[in-house]
């Protein structure tokens, strides 16, 4: 049964799986970013994934026992023209080598590209990739809906048809995680708090379009800070204002 290394160097997180046709074998490791900061820079994160990623690709492979036939990883954001970020170098860097060594194929695709294809598989939905969907994409550098339709050259190639105006969702996360004392990235931290609090929000969303627009998130939970409400509420405010916001978005006559 072949076996397929993927790569994945991104912000903020060194990924390596081997995939042998059955079951998923992952090492995952964050960026160390100090506490209170809003991110690294490139130079940094460049630092941090060539140090990290050997490490992690040699676990993999005392843990399986698997030489791989094949290698995946991914060179740029996203699919668009001129979409690129250094720190992926340090993947495709690897990928090349490996893929050299051992005259392996070496498949490239966007870090959206594969966190599309991450959600179909972790929902047992492969299948789709052979259908037209709506895939929204949140994180920190991307708050985006995408219209993704089978692809021969791609398996699949999604197309953008919103996002956000301004700030990002995991900015907007990620700021208010740190204004609240979390260490980044906050998304997971800033939910746990959220889910403390019981306040009922009525949240409406800037939308012009099918866009949508966040910075109104940050200036108002500074506002409910000043106001002295609790940390859980202002995390749930959010959170919840995100979720509108999407929800929102999901309504606008995004399939063209």
């Amino acid at each position: 049964m072949s076996c397929v290394l993927g790569i994945d160097t991104s912000n903020y997180t060194t990924s390596a799986a081997l995939f042998d046709g059955k079951t998923m074998h992952q090492q995952k490791m964050l960026l160390p970013v100090r506490q209170g900061a809003l991110g690294l820079k490139q130079s940094d994160a460049v630092f941090h994934h060539t140090q990290q990623l050997p490490q992690m690709i040699a676990r993999l492979f005392e843990q399986t026992g698997c030489r791989p036939d094949a290698v995946s990883v991914s060179t740029r954001p996203r699919d668009q023209e001129g979409s690129y970020m250094p720190c992926f170098t340090v993947g495709m860097g690897v990928a090349s080598a490996i893929s050299s060594a051992f005259s392996l194929p070496l498949t490239q695709c966007s870090h959206q590209h594969g966190h599309i294809a991450a959600a179909l598989y972790s929902c047992g939905r492969l299948d789709w990739m052979q259908r037209r969907f709506l895939a929204f994409h949140v994180s920190g550098g991307t708050t985006d809906a995408l219209l993704v339709e089978p692809d021969e050259a791609r398996v699949f190639a999604p197309h953008l048809v919103a996002g956000s105006l301004d700030l990002k969702a995991g900015q907007a996360v990620d700021r208010v995680g740190v204004m609240l004392g979390l260490s980044f990235p906050a998304g997971q931290k800033l939910d746990l708090l959220a889910q403390q609090s019981t306040a009922d929000f009525r949240i409406h969303p800037t939308l012009r379009g099918c866009d949508c627009s966040l910075s109104g998130i940050e200036n108002q939970c500074e506002k409910m800070m000043r106001q002295g409400q609790s940390p859980a509420d202002i995390a749930r405010f959010c959170i919840e204002s995100v979720c509108a916001a999407l929800d929102g978005m999901t309504v606008r006559p995004l399939w063209g």
